[in-house]
Order: C-alpha cells, then sequence, then structure tokens
C-alpha cells in the first residue's frame, strides 16, 4: 500500500484553524472547545503533556484567570490533506497555525501575581483532526514573553523560584520522548518543495553549516523568536541558532513533520516541526553547561521571497526547557 500523498486542500468537517484557539483562550464559554477535540485528544505542550478535552478545559481556566480579556488574532494556518486519496474518509487534515493573543495580566496565577499589564503572546501549533475532531495538538506559548512582560523576570529566574517554593513537587513534568503517547497522527508531512527547503536549511545549520543561512535568508529577513525578540537580517538569525545549537551541540536534530503551500496569489509557505534532544553540555542559549538531558520541541514556519526566507517565525518554550536544565534527576535520561 502506498503512503499517503498530502495535497492542500481542505475535507469537509474540518474545524476552522483558529477557531479552537479561541474558544480555548478568549471564548465566553470554554466548554466550546470540547466541540473541536476529540476525548482521546493529546494536547503536547512543552511544559506537560495533557490527554482529553478535561485536561484542556483546566489549562485553558488556569491560562484565563491569569489573562484576562484575552483576544487572539490568527496570523497564518497552513493546511494539508492527508487522506490517502479523493474521496476517501481516513487520513484527516494536517493544519500548522500562528496566532497572537493579546491580554492584560489581570489575575493572580500561574504567572505571579496580577499586574494589571497589556501584553502579547505568540501561539503556534501543529494539530491533525479527523472526522471534524481534533487528535493531536503539538502547542507553543512564548512563556518567556509572557513573563518578561506581567512579571519582569526571565525563564531561569522564573523555574529558579518554582523550584524553591512549597509547590515545587507538584510541577509538571516537562514533554519528553519517554513521556509521549503515540500519537494517533504518525505521518511527516508533505513532499512540498517549500517544506523541502526550508527542512534542509534547518538540518544544514543544525549540522554546523551556519552558511546555509546567509545563501537561503533574503538580506532583510524578519525574524521572530522566543522571549517575543525581533529582528533583521542574517546575522540575527544565525545568532538564534547557534545560540540554540551551541548549547546542546551533541543533542540529536530531527525534523519531525513538515508542510509547505504555495498559492497561485501570495507568498510561498512552510511549516515545521522539530525536536532536539540531548545533553546540555555547551555554552549558548542556556548558559554554562548543566550536564542536563534536554529535549526542545519547536516549530517554525516561514515565508518565501524572490531572495529565500524573507520572514521567519520560531518558537521553543524557554520556560520548559530551564525546568529541565534545573530540575534534580534531569542529568540521568538516556538518549533516545
Amino acid at each position: 500500500m502506498t503512503a499517503p500523498v498530502a495535497r492542500l486542500s481542505r475535507p469537509s468537517a474540518a474545524p476552522a484553524p483558529f477557531e479552537w484557539l479561541s474558544a480555548y483562550t478568549a471564548g465566553s464559554d470554554v466548554t466550546a472547545a470540547d466541540a473541536s477535540i476529540a476525548p482521546e485528544a493529546v494536547i503536547r505542550l512543552p511544559d506537560r503533556v495533557l490527554e482529553g478535552p478535561a485536561a484542556l478545559m483546566a489549562d485553558a481556566l488556569a491560562q484565563r484567570a491569569a489573562l484576562t480579556g484575552a483576544q487572539v488574532l490568527g496570523e497564518e494556518s497552513v493546511l494539508a490533506d492527508t487522506r490517502p486519496g479523493p474521496g476517501e474518509e481516513n487520513g484527516g487534515l494536517a493544519m500548522a497555525t500562528r496566532a497572537t493573543i493579546l491580554a492584560q495580566h489581570g489575575g493572580t496565577g500561574v504567572y505571579g501575581p496580577a499586574s494589571g499589564r497589556p501584553l502579547r503572546m505568540r501561539v503556534m501549533a501543529d494539530l491533525w483532526q479527523r472526522d471534524g475532531l481534533i487528535r493531536d495538538i503539538w502547542m507553543i506559548r512564548d512563556t518567556a514573553a509572557v513573563l518578561q512582560q506581567a512579571a519582569g523576570t526571565d525563564p531561569r529566574s522564573w523555574v529558579e523560584s518554582l523550584l524553591a517554593g512549597p509547590q515545587a513537587s507538584r510541577l509538571p513534568s516537562p514533554l519528553t520522548p519517554e513521556n509521549d503517547p503515540e500519537p494517533a497522527y504518525l505521518g511527516r508531512g508533505t513532499a512540498n518543495p517549500e517544506a523541502e527547503s526550508l527542512a534542509d536549511i534547518l538540518d544544514r545549520v543544525m549540522g554546523g553549516e551556519i552558511s546555509a543561512i546567509s545563501g537561503n535568508y533574503d538580506p532583510a529577513c524578519e525574524l521572530s523568536h522566543p522571549g517575543g525578540e525581533t529582528a533583521l537580517g542574517h546575522a540575527a538569525a544565525e545568532a538564534f541558532w547557534t545560540g540554540l545549537r551551541s548549547a546542546l551541540p551533541g543533542a540529536s536534530f530531527r525534523i519531525e513533520h513538515r508542510i509547505g503551500h504555495a498559492p497561485s496569489r501570495g507568498a510561498p509557505v512552510a511549516a515545521l516541526r522539530w525536536s532536539l534532544y540531548g545533553r546540555h553540555d555547551g555554552f549558548g542559549r542556556f548558559g554554562a553547561p548543566s550536564g542536563s538531558y534536554v529535549y526542545v520541541m519547536g516549530l517554525t514556519q516561514a515565508e518565501f521571497g524572490p531572495r529565500g526566507v524573507r520572514r521567519e517565525w520560531t518558537l521553543i518554550d524557554d520556560l520548559a526547557v530551564w525546568t529541565q536544565i534545573l530540575s534534580p534527576g534531569s542529568k540521568t535520561r538516556a538518549e533516545r
């Protein structure tokens, strides 16, 4: 039997790309998210794994209590039909989404005492749905940006304070290969040229070929990175990716999923989900080497122009990484 070939079309009964996120984050009735989520759905966040609508609802309520008056601004969605062929019902739809959430830190909760400050947070997610229900979610929130805006602190300091507090033993376990349930969707994405191009660039950069950025990115590329950071140009792109790689020099880098689209009107786009797994044994984005095992889930989306990648959006959860670096026992996990 041949492998399913993804096509960029949308089956009937597909949930709107941002409908579930709006219901989860900003809707008047959080239970409305249940209409889009399968009972057995697995929601993978870098700092925890949630299973089923009830767990997702609990997380949503905690976010809503802290971030009031939220508004979801959908930025981009890339959809890929993963059914084996026309008319086939099995296979579903893969989606990569990107949105910005505007809110106020109006409640005491997961981000500390209410500050009343306005804030913005980018959210990126990969989803897979079948029969009109989302069954797998891989989602990253820019927690570093939220902590800076809401509490005036950074992920490392925040994790240190949590581990020193009375709730240290109750902190959730970050996502790792050891606690990641097998997904309902086992596909790797599409053979789209844009997706393959972006995957090749990241593979080369993570393999030490830093010149892949200057050779494939627009000299005036616009970059959006964790912590709400924005920058322009090759030097900034190289600084981010080399800082991440140098912190985990021996870690296994893997492209987990890829999709792309070249519309008849508009710029070609691509979306990747990737991972790094290995010891934090180098200087870089996460300070001095700790020897801790670290799993990094990353999402990258890009827009292409005539001179290569002209816009890039990448998220990792620095908070989840620092939790792994600083938590007891993080030096003993086995390599995958």
